[in-house]
Protein backbone atom coordinates (compact mmCIF):
# COMPACT_ATOMS: atom_id res chain seq x y z
CA UNK A 1 0.00 0.00 0.00
CA UNK A 2 1.55 3.46 -1.21
CA UNK A 3 0.66 6.85 0.19
CA UNK A 4 -0.32 9.46 -2.38
CA UNK A 5 0.25 13.08 -2.15
CA UNK A 6 -1.79 15.88 -2.60
CA UNK A 7 -0.40 16.56 -6.13
CA UNK A 8 -0.92 13.16 -7.26
CA UNK A 9 2.77 11.70 -6.97
CA UNK A 10 3.70 9.25 -4.79
CA UNK A 11 4.69 10.80 -1.21
CA UNK A 12 8.35 8.78 -1.21
CA UNK A 13 8.87 11.28 -3.63
CA UNK A 14 9.36 14.08 -1.55
CA UNK A 15 11.89 12.27 0.22
CA UNK A 16 14.64 11.38 -2.18
CA UNK A 17 16.52 8.05 -1.35
CA UNK A 18 20.11 6.90 -3.43
CA UNK A 19 19.50 4.68 -6.11
CA UNK A 20 19.89 1.14 -5.97
CA UNK A 21 22.09 -1.21 -8.38
CA UNK A 22 25.59 -1.99 -9.45
CA UNK A 23 28.21 0.53 -10.31
CA UNK A 24 28.36 0.65 -14.53
CA UNK A 25 31.40 3.42 -15.06
CA UNK A 26 32.91 6.62 -13.45
CA UNK A 27 33.59 9.40 -15.02
CA UNK A 28 35.12 12.64 -13.80
CA UNK A 29 32.71 15.25 -15.43
CA UNK A 30 28.88 15.13 -15.99
CA UNK A 31 29.43 15.87 -19.84
CA UNK A 32 31.00 12.29 -19.57
CA UNK A 33 28.39 10.48 -18.16
CA UNK A 34 25.51 12.43 -19.89
CA UNK A 35 27.55 10.90 -22.99
CA UNK A 36 27.07 6.96 -21.49
CA UNK A 37 23.73 6.81 -20.81
CA UNK A 38 23.04 8.60 -24.47
CA UNK A 39 24.70 5.72 -26.07
CA UNK A 40 22.70 3.41 -23.85
CA UNK A 41 19.79 5.25 -24.70
CA UNK A 42 20.43 4.79 -29.06
CA UNK A 43 21.33 1.34 -28.22
CA UNK A 44 17.41 0.90 -26.87
CA UNK A 45 18.29 0.07 -23.83
CA UNK A 46 15.72 0.76 -20.72
CA UNK A 47 17.10 4.03 -19.86
CA UNK A 48 14.55 3.83 -16.91
CA UNK A 49 16.82 1.46 -14.76
CA UNK A 50 19.99 3.74 -15.01
CA UNK A 51 20.81 6.52 -12.72
CA UNK A 52 23.81 9.64 -12.32
CA UNK A 53 25.16 9.59 -9.06
CA UNK A 54 27.30 12.87 -8.07
CA UNK A 55 29.91 11.93 -5.16
CA UNK A 56 32.00 14.30 -3.19
CA UNK A 57 30.25 17.69 -3.94
CA UNK A 58 31.20 21.31 -3.64
CA UNK A 59 30.28 24.84 -3.69
CA UNK A 60 32.41 26.67 -5.99
CA UNK A 61 32.26 30.21 -6.09
CA UNK A 62 33.47 31.91 -9.13
CA UNK A 63 34.55 35.67 -9.31
CA UNK A 64 33.56 37.18 -12.19
CA UNK A 65 34.70 41.23 -11.51
CA UNK A 66 34.45 43.88 -8.91
CA UNK A 67 32.02 46.25 -7.94
CA UNK A 68 31.64 49.81 -8.61
CA UNK A 69 28.74 52.30 -8.85
CA UNK A 70 29.11 52.98 -12.42
CA UNK A 71 28.58 49.00 -12.39
CA UNK A 72 25.82 48.61 -10.32
CA UNK A 73 24.42 51.81 -11.96
CA UNK A 74 24.11 50.39 -15.10
CA UNK A 75 23.18 46.97 -14.30
CA UNK A 76 20.22 48.46 -12.53
CA UNK A 77 19.17 50.61 -15.09
CA UNK A 78 19.66 47.90 -17.52
CA UNK A 79 17.22 45.03 -15.43
CA UNK A 80 14.86 47.87 -14.67
CA UNK A 81 14.75 48.60 -18.51
CA UNK A 82 13.49 45.00 -19.19
CA UNK A 83 10.79 45.38 -17.11
CA UNK A 84 9.68 48.83 -18.20
CA UNK A 85 9.90 47.37 -21.97
CA UNK A 86 6.93 44.70 -20.79
CA UNK A 87 5.05 47.41 -18.65
CA UNK A 88 4.84 49.51 -22.03
CA UNK A 89 3.88 46.68 -24.23
CA UNK A 90 1.32 45.87 -21.99
CA UNK A 91 -0.33 49.00 -21.34
CA UNK A 92 0.36 49.80 -25.64
CA UNK A 93 -1.86 46.36 -26.38
CA UNK A 94 -4.45 46.54 -23.97
CA UNK A 95 -4.96 50.19 -23.88
CA UNK A 96 -8.32 51.25 -25.04
CA UNK A 97 -7.59 54.54 -26.41
CA UNK A 98 -5.04 53.25 -28.46
CA UNK A 99 -1.63 54.53 -26.29
CA UNK A 100 1.15 54.61 -28.95
CA UNK A 101 4.79 54.43 -28.35
CA UNK A 102 5.19 57.49 -26.87
CA UNK A 103 4.25 55.62 -23.61
CA UNK A 104 6.10 52.75 -24.10
CA UNK A 105 9.65 54.72 -23.99
CA UNK A 106 8.10 56.29 -21.06
CA UNK A 107 7.46 53.40 -19.31
CA UNK A 108 11.28 52.15 -20.27
CA UNK A 109 12.49 55.18 -18.99
CA UNK A 110 10.72 55.01 -15.58
CA UNK A 111 11.49 51.19 -15.53
CA UNK A 112 15.65 51.92 -16.09
CA UNK A 113 15.33 54.93 -13.14
CA UNK A 114 13.54 52.74 -10.60
CA UNK A 115 16.05 50.21 -11.61
CA UNK A 116 18.81 51.99 -10.98
CA UNK A 117 17.94 53.33 -7.72
CA UNK A 118 17.07 50.26 -6.40
CA UNK A 119 20.77 48.68 -7.89
CA UNK A 120 22.60 51.78 -5.67
CA UNK A 121 20.31 51.35 -2.75
CA UNK A 122 20.97 47.65 -2.60
CA UNK A 123 25.00 48.07 -3.29
CA UNK A 124 25.26 50.76 -0.49
CA UNK A 125 23.82 48.62 1.64
CA UNK A 126 25.53 45.48 0.82
CA UNK A 127 29.07 47.23 0.08
CA UNK A 128 30.73 45.79 3.00
CA UNK A 129 29.85 42.58 2.97
CA UNK A 130 30.61 41.86 -0.73
CA UNK A 131 32.16 44.09 -2.88
CA UNK A 132 32.72 41.81 -6.27
CA UNK A 133 30.35 39.93 -8.64
CA UNK A 134 30.49 35.77 -9.11
CA UNK A 135 28.90 32.75 -9.78
CA UNK A 136 27.97 29.40 -7.49
CA UNK A 137 27.97 26.13 -8.92
CA UNK A 138 28.01 23.32 -7.14
CA UNK A 139 30.38 20.03 -8.67
CA UNK A 140 30.47 16.71 -7.86
CA UNK A 141 34.28 15.32 -8.09
CA UNK A 142 33.24 12.21 -9.97
CA UNK A 143 29.97 11.09 -11.54
CA UNK A 144 28.63 7.20 -11.20
CA UNK A 145 26.39 5.30 -13.61
CA UNK A 146 24.40 3.14 -11.40
CA UNK A 147 22.01 0.40 -13.14
CA UNK A 148 20.30 -2.89 -11.92
CA UNK A 149 22.00 -5.35 -11.05
CA UNK A 150 20.11 -7.79 -14.00
CA UNK A 151 21.23 -4.99 -16.81
CA UNK A 152 24.73 -4.79 -15.71
CA UNK A 153 26.47 -7.22 -18.04
CA UNK A 154 24.32 -6.15 -21.13
CA UNK A 155 24.94 -2.57 -20.54
CA UNK A 156 28.82 -2.86 -20.43
CA UNK A 157 28.39 -4.79 -23.70
CA UNK A 158 26.82 -1.55 -25.18
CA UNK A 159 28.89 0.60 -23.73
CA UNK A 160 32.04 -1.32 -25.53
CA UNK A 161 30.49 -1.47 -28.68
CA UNK A 162 29.64 -5.27 -28.44
CA UNK A 163 25.81 -5.60 -27.83
CA UNK A 164 23.44 -7.53 -29.42
CA UNK A 165 22.21 -6.71 -32.78
CA UNK A 166 18.89 -4.72 -32.64
CA UNK A 167 16.85 -7.48 -34.41
CA UNK A 168 18.54 -10.26 -32.78
CA UNK A 169 15.86 -12.52 -31.00
CA UNK A 170 17.08 -13.57 -27.64
CA UNK A 171 17.42 -17.43 -27.31
CA UNK A 172 14.74 -19.82 -25.28
CA UNK A 173 15.71 -21.37 -23.12
CA UNK A 174 14.52 -24.84 -24.42
CA UNK A 175 16.81 -24.45 -27.39
CA UNK A 176 19.63 -25.94 -28.17
CA UNK A 177 23.32 -24.50 -27.21
CA UNK A 178 25.00 -22.61 -30.23
CA UNK A 179 27.91 -24.46 -31.35
CA UNK A 180 31.00 -22.35 -30.99
CA UNK A 181 32.94 -21.42 -34.10
CA UNK A 182 36.02 -23.62 -34.78
CA UNK A 183 39.58 -22.61 -34.58
CA UNK A 184 41.47 -21.85 -37.52
CA UNK A 185 44.85 -23.72 -38.16
CA UNK A 186 48.01 -22.52 -37.58
CA UNK A 187 49.73 -21.34 -40.82
CA UNK A 188 52.97 -23.60 -40.62
CA UNK A 189 50.91 -26.51 -39.82
CA UNK A 190 51.89 -29.38 -41.89
CA UNK A 191 48.71 -30.49 -44.69
CA UNK A 192 46.45 -33.55 -44.08
CA UNK A 193 47.31 -36.92 -46.91
CA UNK A 194 45.41 -36.59 -49.25
CA UNK A 195 45.42 -40.36 -50.22
CA UNK A 196 42.74 -42.28 -48.89
CA UNK A 197 43.96 -45.83 -47.24
CA UNK A 198 43.89 -48.54 -50.07
CA UNK A 199 42.81 -51.89 -48.84
CA UNK A 200 44.80 -54.63 -49.31
CA UNK A 201 44.34 -56.45 -52.51
CA UNK A 202 42.62 -59.89 -52.30
CA UNK A 203 44.25 -63.53 -52.76
CA UNK A 204 45.36 -64.01 -56.46
CA UNK A 205 45.04 -59.86 -57.65
CA UNK A 206 48.18 -57.90 -57.97
CA UNK A 207 48.71 -54.49 -55.46
CA UNK A 208 49.41 -50.75 -56.73
CA UNK A 209 53.06 -50.59 -57.86
CA UNK A 210 55.01 -48.78 -55.00
CA UNK A 211 56.37 -45.52 -56.50
CA UNK A 212 59.53 -45.60 -54.19
CA UNK A 213 60.81 -48.92 -55.79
Amino acid sequence: MTNQSPFGGRASALYPVLPKGEVLATYETYNEAQLAVDVLAKSDFPVKQLSIVGNDLKTVERVTGKLTWSRVALAGAASGAWLGVFFGLLFFIFSPDGAGLPLVIAAVLMGAGFGMLFGLVSYALNRRRKDFTSTMQVIAGNYQVIVDVELLNRARNLLAGHGEPAGAPAPHPSDPPRSLPQPLPPADAPEPPTDAPTTPPAYGETGPADPTR
